[in-house]
């Protein structure tokens, strides 16, 4: 039996626990990526919110997504610096409330990651945030056309989006918020909104989670594009009123169809 025992110990790892167990075997843990722990399920969907923005032409080579730290308030979640349809599980960091890393290492970072940050900070009750170029917002947000609702489903823009300029903070890198004293005023502008359009540049959207966020930057971006062909007839048109506004009643169903459909490769 003790011949055994040292033939066993080469490759593992032993330690003497009691009389009746003697010999108890310590199986190697891979160190988590992150300060505490976090579901896999909800690192799967924040990867799979970054893919399903970038398949439906939200997001392009530039844009992301973060949610805060389930487990500290202090904390948030991001991937490194890589194109959106790109991202996966390994990609995804850790950052404070001021956008610094917790385990950099030799990855890049977005700079703009301030977006997030101080949204977080400003904002209690926000979970989730997307930072996007989205195509049809841009010209909403150079034109002084107000973005309204005009779809049910975008009624969360009833209350129509702040048009953030950086010239009223200072420009550092062209129009990219690089520092958190531009992410305080663009959190500013957002106040307590779900969305905010930054002049000639993109949006920021928020949300209490990450399932919501998507669905909140997906129909920006339609509600934009409906919005531009009902201004094209030159009519006039019937927007959604606050009385009329609502969350959508089945929005796993529709995240568990563009989530299918982004990672089935």
């Amino acid at each position: 039996m003790s011949g055994l025992r040292r033939r066993r110990r080469t490759p593992l790892l032993f330690d003497r626990a009691s009389p009746t167990n003697p010999w108890v075997i310590q199986v190697a843990k891979t160190p988590s990526p992150f300060s505490s722990p976090v579901d896999a399920a909800l690192i799967d969907d924040l990867v799979a919110a970054s893919r399903i923005l970038a398949q439906h032409g939200v997001l392009d080579a530039w844009g992301h997504v973060s949610i805060r730290h389930p487990a500290n308030p202090e904390r948030y979640l991001l991937s490194r610096a890589r194109a959106p349809a790109l991202v996966s599980a390994e990609d995804i960091m850790e950052f404070d409330l001021d956008s610094n890393p917790i385990d950099q290492r030799d990855r890049r970072v977005f700079v703009e990651r301030f977006i997030h940050g101080t949204a977080y900070k400003a904002r209690p009750d926000v979970n989730a945030v997307v930072h996007s170029h989205s195509p049809t917002v841009i010209p909403f947000s150079v034109t002084g056309e107000p973005l309204k609702a005009l779809s049910h489903i975008a009624s969360f823009l009833v209350d129509e989006p702040p048009v953030w300029e950086i010239r009223d903070v200072g420009i550092t890198q062209g129009l990219l918020v690089t520092n958190n004293e531009q992410g305080n005023s663009l959190a500013k502008t957002l106040g307590s909104k779900p969305v905010a359009l930054m002049r000639g540049h993109g949006n920021v959207v928020v949300a209490q989670d990450i399932r919501r966020v998507v669905h909140r930057a997906l129909y920006t971006e339609v509600n934009a594009q409906q919005l531009a062909t009902a201004l094209s007839f030159n009519r006039p048109i019937t927007f959604i009123s606050p009385d009329e506004a609502q969350d959508p009643k089945r929005l796993d169903d529709s995240w568990d169809v563009w989530k299918a459909e982004a990672m089935k490769d």
